[in-house]
Formats: C-alpha cells, structure tokens, sequence
C-alpha cells in the first residue's frame, strides 16, 4: 500500500505529464484540422470546377474519392490499428484487453485520415485526433516510466484531449474520457484529464482561432409546455439510433464477408460510390459540418433534408466500413441535424400552430439525442453539441430528448457501437495472431 505523500507525489507528475502531452496534442489535431478545413475547401471547388467540364466531370471526384479511400486501406493495412475510428481501441487499453497504440498510428492517424475524410467519405475526424492523442499519453506515460495503470491513465485523459481538439469542445472532451471510456470519475483520471484537455485546446486555438464550430443564431428556449413534445422526439431518436448503429455493423459484415475482393480495392469501390453521390450533391458526402452550418443558416430545402438523410444514413456505415482511418461522431451529428429538421417539418404538418421558432431547437436536440443513442454517452453528446453551437438556451429540451434516445436504445437491448466495435476488433487481432497471414 503506497502513502499518501506518494499518490500525491504521483499525482502531479501525472498532471505535469498530462499538460506537456496536451500541448502536443493539441498541435497535432489543430495542425490535422488545419490541413482538414483546406482539403474540405479545395474539394468543393475541385467539384464546382468538374461540374464545369459537364459529363465527363463526373469521373472526378469518382477518380478522388476512390484513391483517397484506397490510400486510407492502405494505410490501414500497413498500420492495422489505424483502421476506423480508434475509439474501441482507447477503450480496450483502458480495460485492459489491448496494449497502447504505438507511435507509428500518430503518422497513418494523420494522412490517412486526411486522405479518407479529405476526399470526400463520410467520416469524423474526431476518430483520428482522439487516437493520435492517446498514442501521445500512453508514448508519454512509458518514456517517464509510469506504471501500467497510469500509462492507462494517461492514454485515455489525452483522448479526451484529441477530442476536445477535433471540435472545440474542451467539457465535453473531458466528460468523454470520463463517460465513455472510462465510466467512472477518479479524482487520479479526473484532474490529469481536465489539465490535458485545458493545455490541448489552448495549443489548438493557436492554429484554428477561438470559435466554436457552428454560427448558430439566438436560439429561444422553447415553451415548457412542448417538453413532452421532445420526449416524443427522443423516443423516436432513439430508435433511428438503434438502426444507424445496426446499419453500421451490418455494413462493415457484408464488406468484410466480399472474400475474393483485396480490402484496398473494397475501398476504392466504396470511394467511387460516394464520389458519384458526391458529384451529385456536394453535401451528400465529407464529414457533414458545412451540412450542418447550411441547415442551421436554413440553406436546404425539405426535400433536399430527406434525401441527404437517407443517403448519409446508408453512405455513411458504408463509408466507415471502407477501414480507413475514421470516425463515426461527426457523420452523427450531421445525421442528428437532418432529423431534426425533419421531425420539425412533421411536426408543423400534424400540428400547423405549433411554435415555428422550434426547428433550430429541434435540429440541435436531434444531433444530441441521436449521438446519445447510438454511443450512449448522454452527457457527452449534450455538452459537446452545447459548445460547438455556443448555445444553452435548449439544454433543459436537450435533456429530455437526449434521455429518452438512450432510454429506448438501452431498453432494446442493443448495446452500445462502440462496445460492438471494440468486440470486433478484438476478434480481428486474435484472428491475425492465429494466422499472420489473414
């Protein structure tokens, strides 16, 4: 049994740990967001330019998408912990079921994820910038000799970090680490965390700027009165939410189970499918914030909303099932924005009196409440939602929604995606043991 002078002592190297691998951290993802915003901008006007050349055009962004996802595959197969989102891989570290990321996933994290997400998949970065920071913390931890539990420790808090980085959102990084991955709120995880996150978002504003992510306009709260009106809108979340985490593991099986097709060339099919609905419509592919900034501006008309919503409800488990490098967060919350507008369209259609101000509430509501069902992380998805919007005003709504979506998704008996994820990973490395060559 160690003193308390000891875990004391112990404690605030962990803290100073934490703060020096937040700042890399936060330059890794305010350099991998950086480089993100830029590809996201030369692609739309790679798009305006084929869409010039008429017909022939169209081939593209094809030709684009499929070599960015086949570059990703590939990178994935040199890398295998690279593939997907990285979240089920910090949550086994913490469990105990896998050993730390090694440095070289910092590398296929950052340009594989570029190519992915920068050529058009339907991908968040989150998965990258929250894996690239739990290699950071655990790389840290072993090169200063902790122990094995505060290696632990420390790959899981700069997770939080990467996530905070990827969208601005230094509490809900934090609640994260705790929420997600570690289910529990350890004085000794807690205060490394916060530091971590603290030192990784000051070094990301260097590079991105202090704003948050979305421009959202005053937002009034909606009437009390409607509340029950959010409950209902949470249980039909929730289970949109049990179908989208469904679509997800069913599109990565029915990839996988295409045996007599090299997984790079499943990806460059993948890439040249979403690059057609891309050629299509711009906003039918990429990770989804300009999707999200023009439904909050109102830019997209209904029809537009419920074709987008389907397309990205099937493109994206497709994208995600490509194994390239990453994440599932940002697709779900674009996901979560066009529900909403729908079920507000639905709404004013049964009941043409109802408040006309409840769309935006609705459209932040439904990214929350959906992100709860599918991760069931509630706190998380509110709190992150909150701070990349910079809005309060429909927390107690929010709430309502949110706890109603993961209500119906845990009383389904569908466990969590990432729990699902992390089971098929771990099968994955005890296949590959079993025969190097698979």
């Amino acid at each position: 049994m160690t003193s308390p002078t000891a875990d004391n002592q112990g404690l605030v190297r962990l803290c100073v740990l934490a703060v020096f691998a937040g700042c890399v951290t936060g330059v890794l993802g305010g350099a991998f967001r950086w480089c993100l915003d830029h590809l996201n901008r030369w692609r739309f006007e790679m798009l305006q330019w084929a869409d010039g050349l008429g017909a022939p055009g169209w081939f593209i962004p094809v030709a684009v998408t499929a070599a960015g996802a086949a570059f990703g595959a590939l990178v994935s197969h040199l890398v295998p912990t690279a593939a997907g989102s990285g979240i089920q891989h910090v949550e086994a570290v913490e469990r105990g079921e896998a050993g730390p990321a090694p440095l070289r996933v910092i590398p296929a994290r950052f340009f594989g994820g570029l190519a992915a997400i920068g050529s058009g998949l339907i991908l968040g970065r989150e998965g990258p910038t929250v894996h690239m920071g739990a290699a950071v913390g655990s790389e840290t931890g072993r090169r200063a000799g902790l122990g094995e539990y505060d290696v632990r420790i420390m790959q899981t808090s700069l997770s939080g970090a990467g996530l905070a980085v990827a969208f601005t959102a230094p509490v809900g990084g934090a609640l994260f680490a705790l929420e997600e991955v570690t289910h529990s709120f350890r004085i000794r995880v807690v205060v490394p965390t916060i530091l971590a996150v603290a030192a990784a978002v000051a070094c990301g504003h260097v590079i991105l700027g202090d704003r948050p992510d979305f421009r959202v306009g005053v937002v009034a709260a909606p009437p009390i009165t409607l509340l029950p009106v959010f409950v209902v809108f949470g249980l039909l979340s929730g289970l949109v939410g049990i179908a989208y985490g469904r679509a997800v593991l069913g599109a990565i099986n029915a990839v996988r189970g295409i045996t007599r097709v090299p997984p790079i060339a499943k990806a460059a099919v993948i890439g040249a499918i979403v690059g057609g609905l891309m050629a299509i419509d711009t906003d039918a592919a990429g990770g989804g914030d300009n999707l999200a900034q023009q439904i909050f501006d109102g830019s997209v008309v209904l029809p537009v909303v419920a074709a987008l919503f389907l397309v990205r409800f099937v493109a994206g488990p497709l994208s995600y099932a490509a194994g390239t490098p990453g994440g599932l967060f940002a697709p779900m919350l674009a996901l979560g924005a066009l529900w909403g507008v729908l079920f507000a369209a639905g709404l004013d259609a049964v009941l043409p009196q109802s408040d006309s101000t409840l769309r935006d509430a609705m459209v932040l509501a439904g990214m929350a409440a959906l992100f709860g069902a599918v991760v069931r992380a509630p706190l998380t998805g509110m709190v992150v939602v909150m701070e990349m919007s910079a809005t309060t005003t429909v927390a107690v709504p929010m709430l309502a929604a949110t706890a109603a979506a993961v209500l119906v998704a845990h009383l389904s008996g569908t466990p969590p995606v990432y729990d699902s994820l992390r089971e098929q990973m771990l099968a994955n490395d005890a296949a590959r043991q079993r025969d190097p060559g698979s």
